[in-house]
């Protein structure tokens, strides 16, 4: 009895079409690609015929190739010249998008498949990465670590997981049984929402204290994922915290945050010094996130107010230039 799913099939199917130097007859089909070598004659029949038209539904340009007007030498192929994608060409802007998603998924999960995409990209694209524009936008988002993959997994198929949790105030370690729900990013760490089945209560886990392997358990589509899930309010966070600050920016710089800026005019005046800039209003909820993200663009963006972000942002700044002339100084 044969494994191999539909779209595995349907992937297999393609790659032999693909490469075949003219056409492939049903019976070297049957006999050369995975998934419909021990097939019954009818089966086989009723999946290449499926398969086919899905592919064509796909856009795939499977095409028949009848040269003898036999039957039997009835062969087929893909069309590899109205398969093949048009020449690619991304602006410097688009290719550094490109570049920042790229390091969010510098960890061990898909650090190495990242990392060759970029670089075929930019080998195509012909352009260099700016990311000027889009300073602030880089991720700064720790290892996922070894329960990233299974837990994303679980999710995919709606099953229950069981892992050992490492709780953040007291150190001690305990079973945990979750439905799990989703994956998200809060303040540079990664965390499992879901249900706790033994506490019987939403929870949210940092995914750096789960210790050990991640178990699925149950059947595939036994839990129920919400509609909608609140991942601030499972991680505690008041949405009553969000606050606003005054920003002076370059003309024409720092798009990203401008994409942000809220609609009205800013009461807050502008200093001499930063005559002939443009002062925009952003809300935040973090101000370490918020120091990190202004204080990558440096002299670009100036914060007006609150005093306690201006004050952050400026640490950072002079802590930079003091390194800048410790490594000038040596």
């Amino acid at each position: 009895m044969s494994t191999t799913d539909a779209a595995e099939r349907l992937l297999n199917l393609v790659i032999a079409l693909m490469n075949t130097p003219g056409r492939m007859t049903k019976d070297q089909i049957r006999a050369g690609v995975v998934g419909y070598d021990d097939a019954s004659d009818e089966s086989f029949e009723r999946k290449f015929e499926r398969d086919k038209d899905t592919l064509r539904e796909l856009g795939v340009p499977v095409v028949t190739v009848d040269d003898s007007g036999h039957a039997a030498e009835i062969g087929y192929r893909i069309d590899t010249d109205a398969y093949a994608l048009a020449p690619l060409h991304l602006t410097a802007a688009e290719l550094a998008v490109l570049g920042l998603a790229a390091q969010l998924w510098q960890d061990r999960v898909l650090r190495t498949d990242t990392g060759r995409a970029l670089t075929k990209l930019t080998a195509a694209s012909g352009t260099g990465v700016h990311t000027d524009a889009l300073a602030a936008l880089a991720p700064r988002v720790r290892e996922a670590g070894g329960a990233y993959g299974p837990l994303l997994e679980a999710i995919l198929a709606r099953r229950a997981v069981r892992f050992t949790y490492r709780a953040a105030t007291t150190g001690q370690r305990s079973p945990r049984h979750v439905e799990p729900w989703r994956l998200a990013v809060r303040s540079g760490g990664w965390y499992l929402i879901g249900h706790d089945v033994d506490r019987d209560a939403v929870r949210a886990f940092r995914l750096s204290r789960i210790d050990g392997p991640v178990r699925a358990v149950g059947a595939p589509g036994a839990v129920t994922v919400p509609a909608a899930v609140d991942v601030d309010a499972a991680l505690g966070r008041r949405h009553a915290d969000v606050r606003r600050a005054a920003l002076a920016v370059v003309p024409e710089r720092a798009e990203a945050l401008r994409a942000r800026g809220l609609a009205g005019a800013p009461g807050t005046p502008l200093p001499a010094v930063l005559a002939g800039r443009d002062v925009i209003t952003v809300e935040f909820d973090d101000v370490g996130r918020t120091v990190e993200e202004i204080a990558a663009y440096g002299d670009v963006v100036a914060v007006l107010e609150p005093p306690d972000l201006r004050a952050g942002v400026i640490a950072v700044l002079q802590a930079a230039a003091a390194l800048g002339e410790e490594r000038h100084d040596g």
